[in-house]
């Protein structure tokens, strides 16, 4: 399939408005001429008649200079030089042109960077080879920029004299740019910060902090789903957290989770889908299902979960920062949606087990993200739906007699081969406020806690049973027992005893 032109000069180009009139170059010139089916880039490239360049929150303006051949060999020359590597429209694209157009390419120009980095990833991304004779000459390039996208552990094709630096697999390869934002977080080494606040702590209250946050993160994870589990529901699912890095991940260890999760199988097929899923609301009068997110294909599971399994085992020992890791696998895990259900909490599983194996959170802590996502719950929809909202209209699908749905059209690519900067930017700000936030707010209240507790251990005889009760009471009461509490649960607690207790309270834990 050959274009002769692909550009064009536009001042709203598919519902976005340009800064200013300009001419479309790169990816979008791309998918626009040739019909692509894939979601746009976050930022499209705009060749302007001034000479600014500058970004907006959907743009980046180029000057005349950086005009391109307007050709399938200049816009994806333009496209890999500033826009970096997108697999899904590169997939897409590869799978439409012709192979006698990109050997064109290859040997138009045989040493050149960018026609080299064509090659391997028409073969990597096709799994075929082109009847062409390898590289002889040329220095060794990176497939990657790394000044645009964050790289994976190298290694070298021979044939095409290029690093393969993706950090995925062919069957699984979500991406990340990079952002001034995540930059700032990497600046952080909030792993060495972690480690620091935490050797700081006596073992023993390290020990009964970890106990409360393990309870904190399986109610949470719990609550992002919109259940309210039961103590011992959440301590079971606790447990399994806590063992997050221990055991490998395999398709057998998802299934032993979905378990741990489901419980009992009265209601719910346990083991990896064999149909359609969707995430949304059924029509209230004709059950119609009304997707807001529509699961990969069943067929396509095995593929895809072997996949992921395989890129986070590329990444484990690889120098690869486990917060961008475990973003790509975790995120990448809830937009496949593997089960019937389960896959939100296995998803934030999956954050502990890559930051746990990768070393970034110390072993017996566990790390609670899942507090921290749900005090940011509507961000978090929001970066969910980054991802979903867009697939959705390029998915054709049908509803089914028990009102499921079946999708129509081939959509593996679109579950392995996603940019995931938004997410990874999301899981950064969560573990900052965890650890800025969350942990020390719980040490601080243990600490509290203790000191309350020998002001009545040294005042009055109480078992444990009844101080925690106390201290309870005196948390709802913002400081205050009420008259039911003073009557009957402290009734053998005089009123200047009552009062000197809700004293020392306000002066311990609301200095």
């Amino acid at each position: 399939m050959k274009i002769n032109h692909i550009s064009q000069i536009v001042t709203v180009f598919h519902e976005r408005i340009c800064p200013e009139i300009g001419t479309i170059i790169g990816y979008g010139a791309l998918i626009d001429a040739y019909h692509l089916s894939v979601p746009f880039p976050d930022k499209l490239a705009l060749i302007s008649k001034k000479h600014k360049h500058y970004e907006t929150e959907e743009w980046i303006v180029f000057t005349p200079r950086y005009i391109a051949a307007d050709d399938l060999n200049g816009h994806l020359t333009f496209a890999l030089k500033y826009e970096g590597v997108d697999l899904l429209i590169l997939k897409s694209l590869f799978s439409l042109v012709g192979k006698k157009e990109i050997i064109a390419i290859i040997k138009g120009e045989p040493t050149g960077q960018y026609s080299r980095r064509i090659w391997f990833l028409y073969e990597w991304l096709m799994n075929i080879k082109l009847d062409i004779h390898d590289a002889k000459t040329g220095n060794f390039v990176d497939v990657l920029d790394s000044q645009i996208q964050y790289t994976g552990p190298s290694e070298i094709s021979k044939r095409h004299r290029v690093r393969n630096n993706l950090p995925g697999v062919r069957d699984f390869c979500p991406l990340i740019r990079r952002t001034k934002k995540l930059d700032n977080f990497l600046s952080l080494n909030l792993s060495e910060r972690l480690k620091d606040s935490l050797d700081k702590l006596p073992n023993d209250l390290l020990i009964r902090a970890s106990s409360f946050l393990l309870l904190k993160d399986s109610k949470a994870s719990y609550a992002i789903e919109g259940e309210s589990p039961t103590h011992n529901r959440a301590l079971r699912w606790g447990r399994a957290i806590s063992q997050a890095g221990n055991r490998p991940l395999s398709k057998e260890e998802f299934l032993r989770l979905q378990q741990v999760v489901i419980e009992n199988d009265r209601f719910i097929a346990f083991g990896f889908r064999r149909a359609g899923g969707f995430i949304g609301e059924h029509d209230r009068m004709t059950g119609a299902p009304i997707p807001d997110h529509i699961s990969a294909r069943w067929q396509d599971l095995n593929t895809l979960i072997e996949g992921l399994i395989s890129m986070k085992l590329k990444l484990q020992s690889s120098g690869y920062n486990a917060v961008l890791a475990a973003a790509s696998i975790a995120f990448g895990f809830v937009f496949i949606h593997p089960f019937v259900d389960g896959n939100g909490r296995i998803h934030r599983y999956l954050i502990h087990h890559v930051l746990s194996k990768m070393g970034f959170s110390p072993k017996g802590l566990l790390f609670p993200v899942s507090s921290a996502i749900l005090a940011r719950i509507h961000e978090y929809k929001e970066v969910l739906e980054a991802y979903s909202t867009p697939c959705l209209d390029l998915i054709e699908w049908k509803p089914t007699k028990d009102h499921n749905v079946e999708i129509l059209n081939e959509t593996i690519d679109l579950y392995r081969y996603f940019d995931i900067t938004r997410q990874a930017e999301f899981l950064f700000s969560c573990i900052e406020q965890t650890i800025n936030v969350i942990i020390p707010d719980e040490v601080k209240y243990l600490r509290y806690y203790d000191q309350m507790k020998t002001f009545i251990d040294e005042n009055f005889e109480m078992p444990d049973k009844t101080v925690a009760l106390l201290v309870r009471f005196l948390e709802q009461g913002n400081g205050k027992l009420s008259t039911r509490a003073r009557k009957s649960e402290f009734k053998n607690l005089n009123e200047k005893e009552l009062l000197s207790i809700e004293q020392a309270f306000r002066e311990i834990f609301q200095p």
